[in-house]
């Protein structure tokens, strides 16, 4: 790829985002079938593809209060917009979100899992009004609109006790991307042409303030950024007021935020709004810190962003590995940049964060993700400092080679191929929990 098609590809994966991408997406999708129904339904069927499910169950909906798919299915049905694709909620005041609520109870949604699905990204929504009756089926990509795509499980469906799928993923490589052309693309490219890679950290960091100033999910990013950090003193000696607490604090507390149902905007990579929040937060953090020049700066930023898009080119949107796996090696390469590095020690780095963090799996979107994003983060820092040092694993250690970009379908290939029965058993926990 040149470099023009590199940027119109960062262009396309970077881009703003309300709430956790599934369940928008799911709304989106409903939003859009409303649409070609030209009324607001009085019968709403969506089928999902298990992995679509599994982000969306417990997380929460923008300015709600709420998590889950109802909510999000009413909203979309009610207020949402499909011009504004990832930010299809954006008119989601509260009145609108009462609205919702209450329609929500008149007009229940029929949710299936689609355990056949043709993608593992894939939402198919019928909506009814009296005998009128529309479609819309968003595969692949999280605003992916494509021709009428009807489930292929039976009419009414399977429900959410059905024995596990046999979901085959379709995402492959498809862009010819290395490592080596990452990197260059990143050193190269006209810096007038990513200044929105730094308007995005600065988003995401607002967003991180937000979770500062009241409690969402687990608070750790508040907790860290408390006054009353400096008051404790067993907190004081554990942490202290550091640039690596700062940086850990702002990425895990939009994550906070995000996955409460703030009603944040975030920069999203790939699809995921945690994927941009980690890939982007803990370079821009540093860089400022450390009083990068803006070309320093958005340099990192877009070694980062398309370090994260090119693994999860062969990864895939969704896998049963955890995305901040991805997002944080993408920080650590963005790191290693600023502190010096040259792409052999940003290999380095790479494969020192696959050599630790590569099997964490991915249990749904939750508040919990914030917990995650934080060893991802905390393990790119450390990987930064290592290769900077000419330390790292070398093709002796497990799943690491000598060549960067086998390392990285190493492990890629097992999120993809080697984790499917692991997707499939954590989603079975999922839905039969007592």
């Amino acid at each position: 790829m040149n470099n023009q098609q590199l940027l119109e590809l960062l262009r396309s994966e970077v881009v703003p985002a309300i709430g956790c991408t599934e369940p928008i997406a799911v709304a989106l999708c409903v939003a859009r079938a409303k649409e070609l129904l030209g009324a607001e339904p009085d019968e709403i069927t969506v089928y999902l593809s298990k992995n679509v499910y599994k982000n969306a169950l417990a997380v929460g909906i923008p300015n709600t209060g709420m998590t889950g798919l109802p909510i999000a299915i009413a909203l979309g049905a009610t207020v949402g917009k499909s011009e504004y694709l990832l930010e299809v909620l954006r008119d989601a005041t509260p009145e609108a979100v009462a609205y919702a609520k209450e329609y929500m109870l008149r007009v229940p949604a029929n949710i299936r899992i689609d355990y056949d699905a043709p993608s593992i990204l894939y939402i198919h929504a019928e909506v009814r009004k009296g005998d009128k009756v529309a479609q819309a089926t968003i595969m692949d990509e999280h605003t992916k609109f494509v021709e009428k795509t009807s489930p292929k499980s039976s009419p009414k469906g399977k429900d959410f006790n059905n024995a596990q799928n046999n979901l085959p993923l379709k995402e492959g490589m498809g862009v010819g991307l290395n490592l080596r052309r990452v990197y260059d693309f990143a050193m190269e490219v006209d810096i007038h042409d990513i200044t929105f890679l730094t308007d995005g950290a600065e988003m995401n960091t607002a967003a991180a303030e937000t979770s500062f100033a009241d409690q969402y999910g687990h608070g750790l990013g508040r907790l860290l950024r408390s006054n009353t950090l400096t008051a404790t003193p067993e907190m004081e000696k554990l942490f202290g007021n550091t640039l690596f607490t700062k940086i850990i604090s702002y990425t895990c507390g939009a994550c906070d935020a995000r996955m409460s149902g703030a009603m944040v905007q975030v920069m999203s990579n790939s699809g995921s709004g945690n994927q941009g929040i980690s890939c982007s937060i803990p370079v821009y953090l540093y860089a400022k810190e450390n009083n990068c020049n803006e070309e320093r700066t958005l340099r990192a930023l877009a070694l980062s962003n398309l370090t994260v898009i090119y693994i999860k080119q062969s990864l895939g949107r969704l896998s049963a590995l955890c995305g901040c796996v991805v997002a944080a090696t993408g920080s650590a390469a963005g790191i290693t940049y600023l502190m010096g590095g040259n792409y052999e020690e940003i290999t380095y780095a790479i494969k020192n964060m696959i050599a630790n963090i590569s099997g964490m799996i991915c249990d749904g979107a939750k508040p919990g993700c914030a917990l995650k994003v934080t060893s991802g983060v905390a393990t790119a820092i450390f990987s930064a400092y290592l290769a900077m040092q000419h330390s790292y694993a070398d093709s002796t250690e497990g799943i690491v080679e000598d060549d960067i970009d086998r390392t990285i379908r190493n492990l890629t290939r097992i999120g993809h191929d080697g984790m499917k029965v692991t997707d499939d058993l954590i989603l079975d926990i999922m839905i039969h929990k007592q």
